[in-house]
């Protein structure tokens, strides 16, 4: 073969070895698939220690349903049953050792995550009825005249 082709194969064949090489100093000996198989993938066995000491910062709607079984049943029944508590309510970390650390989001932004009005119908978000964030009772908080646990309920108010 001519050099024309020889070269190429060689850096190509260089840069390879250059990256074996360097894995074997920045990866470490413990990076890889362990004793479940491809279960969790690769990770670092070392690092499962430090994994266990994370506290869990959400948690589902079953937690709630211990204390705040009334609200649970009534949100299963609604549209807003696919939502998880904490997606309205912030994150349980703490609760109900820290009540206060569970605050209600009033914010209209928060309801325009889902029912913003979408110029475009082609989404599964398109089958949520949105609305103008902007001229809708821009005054107001959503919840003044909608329930969020149950927004099709008649005659329900906070």
């Amino acid at each position: 073969m001519k050099n024309h082709v020889w070269r190429p194969l060689y850096v190509a064949l260089a840069i390879v070895l250059l990256i074996l090489t360097a894995r074997l100093f920045l990866v470490p000996e413990d990076f890889g698939v362990h004793e479940r198989g491809y279960m969790y993938g690769w990770y670092r066995k070392g690092n499962e220690a430090e994994w266990r000491a994370v506290k869990v910062k959400y948690r589902t709607a079953a937690y709630c349903k211990e204390c705040h079984a009334k609200e649970y049943d009534a949100i299963k029944g609604s549209p807003h049953s696919r939502i998880m508590c904490e997606n309205c309510h912030g994150p349980a970390l703490d609760h109900p050792d820290d009540p206060p650390t569970l605050t209600i989001d009033r914010h209209r932004s928060l309801c325009a995550r889902c029912h913003a009005l979408l110029p475009y119908k082609t989404s599964g978000r398109s089958d949520i009825r949105g609305i103008n964030i902007e001229t809708h009772h821009p005054e107001a908080e959503c919840v003044l005249c909608h329930w969020p646990h149950n927004p099709k309920a008649e005659g329900k108010s906070l």
